[in-house]
């Protein structure tokens, strides 16, 4: 029987980068069972004696932890070594080689990277920028974005660009509709396009369940397998002619997408 391991992780901020390292690590260990516990905005010896109690009355409890708040941080590695518990800080190893690195000493400041600082408002107005072109909105502006996405309905287009979006880039997401002719400035547009295609098969399978879910009844070429190959071959026709470079969604996730999306416009601005 697979052991379950409770994982707590400790930030004073928001805990978003132990989210991704936890997840990351989950993934290279899939046959065992798992329990998160999420400890955000440590401060006070309140939490911390909380933290550490539910630790000891949990199975296999494991600590991951981004604190720079040395009290803090000392406190709950002495706890953990005398009652055995792992305990691993993400930043120890980091922020002891950069200040010899860069010869200066680290702040310490705790939630430092969540600053309102030129680079958040940045992230925000990609963020607003995003959701007002979802889904082929405001097409009269959709050619000011980083990245321009497009595709038939259901490749995914629209959480891949939220999450582009709140990595600041301006994202304008298009449906290919069949027989919609897109504005010429979209093509002649200084944005980085992307066109995502995907299976037809398993395109037919993601619009079936979307049916189902929304309860519609009623019968469509939307889910008709010629019609969705047909769809899909004149949007890699459309691609081709535009020299847009595509990226077969079938098998990947949207941050698989989005790495992609990103990589594709780092090249393509370096060579601009």
């Amino acid at each position: 029987m697979n052991k379950t391991f409770n994982f707590f992780l400790v930030s004073d901020s928001t805990g978003e980068t132990l989210d991704r390292i936890y997840l990351a690590l989950k993934a290279q260990f899939p046959d065992n069972n798992y329990k998160i516990h999420h400890f955000a905005f440590m401060r006070t010896t309140t939490q911390t004696a909380t933290l550490l109690n539910a630790c000891k009355k949990s199975e296999n409890p494991i600590i991951l932890y981004t604190l720079v708040e040395k009290q803090t941080t000392n406190h709950i590695i002495n706890e953990c070594k005398t009652f055995n518990i792992p305990c691993f800080g993400l930043l120890d190893y980091l922020i002891p080689r950069f200040e010899k690195i860069f010869d200066q000493k680290a702040t310490l400041k705790p939630s430092g990277q969540h600053e309102l600082n030129k680079e958040y408002y940045k992230k925000i107005e990609a963020m607003q920028f995003t959701l007002q072109h979802d889904d082929g909105q405001r097409l009269d502006t959709a050619a000011d974005a980083d990245i321009i996405i497009l595709g038939v309905s259901r490749t995914s287009k629209t959480p891949t660009s939220i999450y582009l979006g709140e990595r600041g880039f301006k994202v304008s997401n298009i449906p290919l509709v069949p027989h919609q002719i897109l504005p010429n400035e979209i093509f002649a547009s200084e944005a980085i396009k992307v066109g995502l295609v995907i299976d037809p098969t398993r395109l037919s399978d993601v619009r079936k369940t979307r049916i189902n879910i929304l309860n519609d009844k009623q019968s469509s070429t939307y889910v008709n397998m010629d019609s969705i190959q047909k769809e899909i071959d004149e949007s890699k026709k459309l691609f081709v002619s535009n020299k847009i470079p595509t990226i077969d969604v079938t098998r990947k996730s949207v941050e698989e997408t989005a790495a992609s999306i990103i990589k594709i416009f780092e090249i393509q601005k370096q060579n601009d």
